[in-house]
């Protein structure tokens, strides 16, 4: 049919599904077991809430079950490629995924856990293991000092402890 002919307020502007975390082109998806618990839960979260969906206008419940389809399908494709990494196996004397890393960075001392990209939350001093810091302590060891490219200058990272 020619869309000469179809009612304006009968075209449905397609949703926005917002993206989830930046996880770059060709790189695993590593993730904590708790951050595939966490992400097995939110798919069941968005599966109740679909299922729940009270809306009286069928036009906005349509819109609100396209929505959460949509983020269920992004959230399938990363719990399919999510690759756990057990922390107990990791060299529990160097820095590596998962681990909790202590270290002074201009002259303040900061911690955080290093975790995969849907798991991190800085408010709760979680870094993924994309984060161009997380990617410069790697392989680094206790007292071991490590340079950071921190935009046009260069940081000087002292690791003070690892735990995971």
């Amino acid at each position: 049919m020619s869309r000469g002919f179809v009612k304006e307020e009968d075209q449905e502007e397609a949703p926005l599904i917002p993206p989830r975390a930046a996880l770059p082109m060709g790189v695993t998806n590593y993730v904590t077991q708790n951050g595939k618990d966490a992400l097995l839960e939110e798919r069941k979260d968005l599966e109740e809430k679909r299922a729940n969906i009270d809306l009286e206008d069928e036009q906005a419940k349509r819109r609100e079950q396209v929505v959460i389809d949509g983020k269920i399908q992004l959230l399938n494709e990363r719990i399919a490629s999510a690759r756990v990494i057990p922390l107990e196996k990791q060299p529990q004397e160097e820095v590596r995924f998962g681990a909790k890393v202590e270290f002074v960075l201009n002259k303040t001392m900061q911690e955080f856990q290093i975790v995969g990209v849907d798991e991190a939350d800085v408010k709760n001093k979680k870094i993924s293991f994309t984060a161009p810091i997380a990617k410069a302590l790697m392989g680094a060891k206790v007292n071991e000092k490590v340079d950071f490219q921190l935009g046009a200058e260069s940081k000087s990272i002292k690791v003070l402890a690892i735990a995971y």
